[in-house]
């Protein structure tokens, strides 16, 4: 399949990562674009761990109120530069993050934020649950329903509620590569009347 500049065009305008980044995809997927996507998901991962050490001096403060007033969240997103804590793009992907908290109320914002007697008393209740499981698989069932349970509760683990298909660590991953720096949630609270 030939590569044209409109299906270049078109990838980047759907990912927002550079034409040449856009074009290298496209050329290894064989002009595929949902290949190409995934491709440059993994990309995107894969640059962020390179920048996971840099020094993060700038961000943004946002809040998310749901319709009718009854839920807010609150976002502090962080980046390098005041370049890109400025950029139009990046103070959205904090509104959309804070979005994110309203409707899913995440409690903690990575795996390493949990205490271990938060994980000791998940633990005891799926051991419960799992008593009936032969003995062989019982561990093992009991991992995958507390690593369900994590995840439904971690920030950068959850599915992003406007696309199912990428958690928020692989759409924070997206714009480290579309801008070129590190890019964190420093902090995040939601409040709600109920």
């Amino acid at each position: 399949m030939e590569i044209t500049t409109d299906i270049i065009k078109a990838l980047r305008d759907e990912t927002g990562v550079s034409v040449m980044q856009c074009k290298k995809a496209l050329e290894e997927a064989g002009g595929d674009i949902e290949k190409a996507k995934v491709m440059l998901r993994k990309a995107s991962a894969a640059i962020a761990s390179k920048k996971a050490d840099r020094e993060l001096g700038a961000g943004v403060a946002t809040a998310y109120i749901h319709a009718g007033g009854t839920v807010v969240a609150a976002l502090i997103l962080s980046c390098e530069t005041d370049f890109v804590s400025k950029n139009e793009e990046f103070r959205q992907l904090a509104y959309e993050i804070a979005m994110h908290v309203a409707a899913m109320n995440p409690q903690f914002k990575s795996r390493e934020d949990i205490k271990e007697t938060d994980i000791r008393a998940a633990r005891e209740v799926f051991a419960s649950e799992v008593a009936n499981v032969p003995e062989g698989a019982r561990e093992k069932a009991l991992q995958g329903k507390l690593d369900s349970y994590l995840a439904e509760r971690v920030l950068l683990e959850q599915p992003f509620v406007k696309n199912p298909d990428i958690t928020i660590r692989e759409l924070m991953d997206q714009y480290v590569q579309k801008f070129g720096e590190r890019i964190e949630v420093a902090r995040f609270t939601r409040l709600s009347v109920k």
